[in-house]
């Protein structure tokens, strides 16, 4: 019974990390005037400082959670997250954006420890519906923020009394997870030598880059349709519509991706055709000034954006030689280099909206580079085998004198 209370608890954890990102997003023009500040290019620091946080908190995850054990490792990562509700407190935007910091600090460390909890307390079959429901826990929080920030600031009176609501909430849960949580050892087993694979040498692998630049042009449009498109106006409906009609169709391409990885058996199709969808269907959301329109293509531009996931995630895992050693330093470097080229884009994004004074150019650009998934997928090395070629192996394995 432990097990799905923690289980709970992290999930909630997250899911709250992401309500509370989205919305202060969401939230930024009513901050921004509360601080006197003001500027496209400005407002995207509130997403941008946790895009930071977390290229950081990615690669400190594994470190911090050798040094303090599961149950410290992971309340940090709770507490951090309620950190984000001290913004409310802030006497500035510097202050705001610290706050933020903070947040995104503990929602990078979070996301790192789903993985040795789920190892520990579940089974083999039932790890793969305990991560699917993991890999939902951002889009849940997500679609929480883009239904209700609207009216819990009409109940609430003020963007600090949402703040602060969340904050509080994220605190209860560490208290929980505090109370409930219990260390473990976290030795792995095997009786061959650990490898010495760094990010020495991962930086050398061509590979490593590929992936998360064939990535982060989708991760930015992501961001982009929670902390950019709500800022904009002159679609064919409100944007928080468009946005949350893109996470909740995300939500079933994320579960049609896991059916189509488990039964097609190769990784790169699935990336190109998902990251052509995405490219299509993302700009007809934009173009089009028929309502029914706009909204048919968000509802197939989000679903085609987290269709590949599941491919994403297995290639690496596929590819010849594949430790363990290597795919923690592979997804350290995904994530990081991933989030550190969106901050860049996000920024730029943001001064193409100041300079040109055209708000809606941020969108296209979003959507422009949500192509990166189709033009790096060429780069990319087909870790899955055809039918025809695992029955041909097959037969050569079993043909084979003994």
């Amino acid at each position: 019974m432990k097990k799905y209370l923690l289980e709970i608890l992290m999930f909630s954890a997250y899911a709250l990390f992401a309500a509370s990102w989205v919305s202060g997003a969401i939230l930024t023009p009513d901050i921004q005037s509360s601080f006197g500040e003001e500027g496209f290019a400005n407002a995207t620091w509130g997403s941008n400082v946790i895009t930071l946080a977390k290229i950081v908190g990615n690669l400190a995850a594994a470190m911090l959670l050798m040094r303090l054990g599961v149950v410290r490792a992971f309340a940090l990562a709770i507490l951090l997250i309620a950190a984000g509700g001290l913004g409310a407190l802030a006497v500035d935007y510097g202050s705001w954006l610290l706050s933020r910091l903070a947040l995104g600090l503990g929602g990078a460390l979070a996301i790192v420890y789903f993985n040795p909890v789920v190892m520990h307390y579940f089974s083999a079959p039932e790890r793969p519906l305990v991560n699917g429901i993991n890999a939902a826990a951002f889009n849940a929080g997500n679609l929480l923020a883009l239904l209700s920030t609207g009216a819990l600031t009409a109940w609430l009176g003020s963007w600090q009394s949402v703040v602060v609501l969340y904050g509080v909430m994220v605190a209860a849960l560490a208290v929980l997870w505090w109370l409930s949580a219990e260390n473990f050892s976290l030795s792995g087993g095997g009786d061959k030598p650990d490898e010495k694979y760094g990010l020495k040498e991962g930086i050398r692998e061509g590979f490593n880059w590929w992936l998360p630049l064939a990535f982060c042009g989708v991760l930015f449009c992501y961001i982009s349709v929670f902390s950019l498109f709500p800022l904009i106006e002159g679609f064919a409906v409100a944007s928080h519509h468009l946005s949350a009609v893109m996470i909740a169709a995300g939500m079933v391409g994320t579960a049609a991706g896991i059916v189509v990885t488990r039964r097609y058996p190769l990784r790169l199709p699935v990336l190109r055709c998902a990251g052509l969808g995405l490219v299509i269907f993302a700009a007809l959301m934009l173009v089009s000034r028929n309502p029914l329109v706009a909204y048919a293509a968000a509802a197939l531009a989000g679903f085609f954006m987290f269709l590949p996931m599941t491919a994403i995630v297995t290639l690496p895992q596929e590819l010849p030689g594949m430790t363990p050693a290597r795919i923690t330093v592979t997804f350290a470097m995904f994530w990081s280099i991933s989030y550190g080229v969106e901050t860049v884009l996000m920024y730029g994004a943001g001064l193409l909206a100041d300079i040109s004074g055209e708000p809606a150019l941020a969108a296209y650009f979003a959507v422009a580079c949500s192509a990166s998934l189709f033009v790096f997928s060429f780069l990319l090395p087909e870790s899955g085998k055809s039918r025809e070629t695992a029955e041909a192996e097959n037969l050569e394995a079993d043909n084979a004198p003994a």
